[in-house]
């Protein structure tokens, strides 16, 4: 598997970012859903990274800086044919690694509470991630839940 910094523009990637997106519509209430809407410009100091197996792009991460030293998993998807091969954990792996040289002290993210969701909270959970309040512009519902780590 190969990781790296991708496009979010990249055909591939456009992919992967609109069945995210069409997957938390068909799954959130409207108004609740919070994945990046791929049609929309993506915000500066945002860094997307994809997964390869075999030149074929299986799943995507992104991170942002929302204040100084606590960034946010954005939009992390991973392709229903792919799902089960480590892809997802790779990618979040690999996006703690990116934030931590940035200097990360803290890392938060924001799901949904769908049993849909379960298997990305569980991930979450798996690598340390414990509910939070919301944090940014996100807001206390009964749709989401916020989740961070320090360090």
């Amino acid at each position: 598997m190969d990781i790296r910094v991708v496009d979010p523009h990249a055909e591939d990637v456009m992919v992967l970012r609109r069945r995210h997106h069409e997957f938390a519509l068909e799954v959130t209430p409207p108004g609740h859903v919070h994945a990046f809407d791929p049609a929309a410009p993506v915000a500066d100091g945002t860094t997307f990274v994809g997964a390869y197996i075999d030149d074929g792009l299986v799943a995507i991460g992104a991170v942002r800086e929302v204040e100084a030293g606590h960034w946010e998993v954005k939009s992390m998807h991973t392709a229903a044919e792919a799902r089960g091969l480590g892809a997802g954990r790779a990618v979040l792996q690999h996006l703690l690694d990116l934030v931590a040289r940035e200097g990360a002290t803290q890392v938060s993210l924001e799901t949904g509470t769908y049993p849909a969701f379960a298997p990305a909270r569980a991930l979450y959970e798996a690598f340390g991630f414990a509910e939070c309040p919301p944090f940014a512009d996100y807001a206390d519902n009964p749709f989401s839940v916020c989740m961070t780590r320090r360090g």
